[in-house]
Order: C-alpha cells, then structure tokens, then sequence
C-alpha cells in the first residue's frame, strides 16, 4: 500500500504511581514517541491503607494535567485519549476524582475496567510484537493484569491487587518493605488464578519490569541497552528478581537511572515477577515497551493498517524522511527477494521479512557525509523504535545498513553483532547490504531504472542481467566493483549479462 501520511495522536494515562502525557506520530503502522511526559504522583499511594486517592497525588495529577492541556492545545493532535486505570477505578473518591479532572482541566476520563485494561495491554503486546503467544502480565503502581495471547489474538484478562501499593503495608512503600510478608500475599492473591494462566512465554508490561530488564542488563554485561524484546530466562530473572528484593533501599538509588521513587516500588515488582515465575511455571520473560497507551492507538486503526508488518512498516517510515524515491525501498525488494529467497534461511521465516526491512532503510544517510553516514546509520538502525523485531534481528538490519554504505565493514559495535548473531548470519547481513548498495548504484536510485535489470543465483555466480535496449545500464567500473563485492560476501563469482 502507498505510504501513510503522518499524523499525530495523544494518550495521557492516569495511573497509580505515574500520570502520563505521550504524544505519538503515527505514519500508517510505524507508531513514533515524540514527546513523552512523566510525573510519579502516587495517586494510589494511600489505597491499601484509606481506600482514597492519595490527598498530594491528586494535587500532583491535576497540575500535570493542567500542564498537558496547554501542551495538548499547542501540539493540537488528531486525536487524544485519556485513561485512568487501578487507582481511579479502585478508590471510594474516584468518581469525585473523575468529576473533578472534568472541571478543572476538560479532559473527559475514561476509566478502563480491569478487563479493559488487561486487553490494552495485550493489544498494545501485540502492536510491538504481533506473532507474541503466551501471557501478557501489566505491572501498575495499584494492580498486575493477566490476559492470554494465542494466534488468534488477546484472550479474556484478570486483574488482581498485586501493585506495590496493594502490597505495601499501612506505612506505604516508603516505611519499610517487609519481603516476606509481600511474598506471602503475592502468592495467596496469584494462587487462585495461576492455574488459568500456566505458559512458557511472560509478556512483561510496566516501568517497573522494564527497570529490572535495565539492571539485569547492567548485571550481565549485555551490549544492547533496548528493552523492547529483551528476553530474560525464567532462572535469570529470578535471580536478579531475588537479588533486588534483597537490595536496600539506598542501594538501589545508587544503581544509575534508578529513581528515589522507582527505588520504593522496584522490590514489591521483584517479589511479584518471582512469584509469577514459580507459579506460572515461566520459562522466559520477554520485556514489552508496548502497553496500554499502545494499544489504545493500535485498536483504532483501520484493520488493513492493523494486517501490516510493523517491522517493514517502521523501516519505511524512518528511511522515507532520508529518501529520494518513495518507491525505492518496495522496487529494491522485488528485484533483491527472488534472489536471497534462494539460499538457506538463517531467521526461519523471517528471512524475508528482513530482507524487505532492510530495504526500506536504503535511502537511510544519503544526505549525510559518506565520510560517516555508515556509522551514523549504524547506530540509528541498531537503536530506532521500531516494533516488531528482536534483538539478533536488530544487529542484523543495522549490519545491512551500514554494509550498503561502506566497502570496509567497521561498525561502531562489532563486538555486539559478533555476540548476538552467529557468523553465518553477520556474513549474510553484509551481503544484503552490499547487493543493496550495488542496485542503488547501479540505477541512481531510480524504481523505474531498476525495473529494467534483473538478479539471479545459481550455484557458483550472482548473475545481473538487463533486459533487452538497456545493457548501457551494467555498463561501468563501478557497477563491476559492487557486483564484484556483493558476489564475494555471498561466496559467489559475479556474472554480468549485457547482451
């Protein structure tokens, strides 16, 4: 389909421990955070104790929203949704809560059920990663929510008093934080539902889990500090969680990037993915930076829209605002996919997949210095929010990137690619690039020129031919030398028909 032109949309998300202003551009499937506003009120502080919002976070909370609707009036997105979620739904004062929002500030407030809230969630898992299977489970400042993920999409969710405050005891997460009595109420609260919801695969949602990802990233050396699709195994993850539920609160606020009010909450979340693993019986976590606010986006969009690849979706987007020809990305994987569909698959059936991805990041840096655009695109392909792609297929495209830009491949970060993909994958990654590179080069970058070309494989040679009234066009050193490189990175012989 034709490329999407952008628009912008708005979530403000009213949550236990944090209100929440993002405002996203949304370019057909690609969803891009462009502003993102946070303000840790601990609206639920008080819930376990009072059964009422706290009396300092609801100050807080109408002050950030006071704040985001002049941002909003300013920024004048398309459309804006704003969500209140465990606190406001939970407490005896939340509709006074709701009804006082609506004066003071305009914002109309929809406070999501728990069932409303568990599907968001796995609809937001499912916009960041959707051929996710397994259990989706939302970590708030008040509640946890639990909701199935199969084929068919999110399945009916549960929600439970397992946030930090439901947790806390009547002092509140800042007096003291008892483990095991947390631990016991963890397991008496999951204990009726576990059975229901047993699977290999933990979908984690939540600033809480994704800062646990973040340490045990720190813990274990690993090189690329993404938390979307980082997957943790089940005993990794119980350690670091046992670790952390053993930390003191000062220690943890020495952890750099670690919040005085995140530091308060992070225990209760250890002790709860702990008791999550051993009674779900998980043998992995992957971390989700999609949640709810996602899938509020995603459930709007057309179903078409919804049917699109995120990961080629999103490479389209960020390679189009660097591009010359809108088309160049879909022509180059027409005539690059017959080809590379031929040799063995590295990523299943991702293969393909990648190789369109890749392509829709050629135009990435041609108006940079080629002096450095390798390098800078590097860094932005390894690093960009797009959805819908895991770690080794991170390091995969940005390898891509920066082979199609440079003939002597020295990435910024070889030794990440050299840790998260296996040889053969690295050595493919640089034939992509370099066959993209020869086909740009050889048709200026044209859709229209490259049309008139073809390439084939056969056991020994990378055969490029062109179709009759234009052998003019593999004419030249140059496209000799990018064939000649292209060949080589797939242990070929480069052959040239121009006859």
């Amino acid at each position: 389909m034709p490329f999407q032109a952008p628009r912008d949309a708005a979530v403000i998300d009213i949550g236990s421990n944090s209100v929440r202003l993002v405002v996203y551009r949304l370019e057909g499937r690609a969803i891009w955070t462009v502003f993102n506003e946070k303000v840790l009120a601990g609206l639920g502080r008080d819930l376990a104790k009072t059964g009422c919002l706290a009396p300092e976070g609801v100050v807080q909370t109408l002050q950030a929203l006071k704040r985001f609707r002049a941002v909003l009036e300013a920024v004048n997105p398309a459309e804006i949704f704003v969500v209140a979620t465990a606190a406001a739904r939970e407490a005896k004062d939340g509709p006074d809560f709701v009804a006082r929002v609506r004066e003071e500030t305009g914002f109309n407030v929809r406070v999501l059920s728990g069932e409303e809230e568990a599907h968001y969630a796995a609809v937001g898992v499912l916009a960041g990663a959707p051929d996710a299977t397994g259990v989706v489970g939302d970590l708030g400042g008040a509640s946890l929510e639990l909701v199935h993920l199969s084929a068919t999409g999110a399945g009916r969710g549960v929600t439970l008093p397992l946030g930090p405050f439901s947790l806390a005891g009547p002092g509140g997460t800042a007096n003291g934080f008892d483990a095991d009595r947390v631990r016991r109420l963890a397991q008496e609260r999951l204990s009726a539902v576990a059975a229901d919801f047993r699977t290999d695969t933990f979908h984690a949602v939540g600033g809480a889990w994704r800062n646990l990802a973040l340490l045990h990233m720190r813990l274990s050396g690993y090189p690329l500090h993404v938390v979307h699709q980082y997957t943790i195994s089940a005993s990794e993850a119980l350690d670091a969680a046992r670790l952390v539920a053993h930390q003191s609160k000062s220690s943890l606020e020495r952890i750099e990037g670690m919040s005085k009010k995140r530091s308060e909450t992070l225990p209760y979340a250890a002790i709860v993915l702990e008791t999550l693993i051993e009674q779900l019986q998980l043998k992995r976590i992957e971390i989700s930076a999609y949640g709810v606010r996602e899938g509020l986006l995603f459930e709007a969009m057309p179903p078409r829209v919804r049917g699109l690849d995120p990961l080629i979706e999103g490479c389209w987007a960020l390679g189009h605002r660097q591009g010359v020809a809108d088309e160049l990305g879909p022509a180059l994987d027409a005539w690059i996919a017959p080809a590379f569909s031929q040799l063995p698959a590295l990523f299943g059936e991702r293969d393909a997949v990648l190789v369109s991805a890749a392509c829709r990041l050629a135009d990435m840096g041609v108006r940079l210095h080629p002096d450095h655009r390798a390098d800078l695109v590097f860094e932005q392909v390894l690093r960009a929010p797009i959805a819908g792609h895991g770690h080794a297929e991170r390091c995969f495209l940005a390898a891509a990137a920066h082979a199609r830009h440079a003939t002597n491949f020295h990435p910024p970060e070889l030794h990440t690619l050299e840790r998260l993909l296996t040889p053969a994958q690295l050595k493919r990654a640089r034939a992509l690039g370099a066959t993209i590179r020869l086909a740009c080069d050889l048709s200026g970058r044209s859709p229209s020129l490259l049309a008139h070309s073809r390439l084939s494989l056969d056991k020994q040679h990378l055969i490029l031919a062109a179709e009759p009234g234009f052998a003019n066009l593999l004419l030249g050193e140059q496209t000799h030398k990018r064939a000649s490189s292209a060949a080589q990175h797939l242990g070929l012989k480069p052959k040239i028909i121009t006859a």
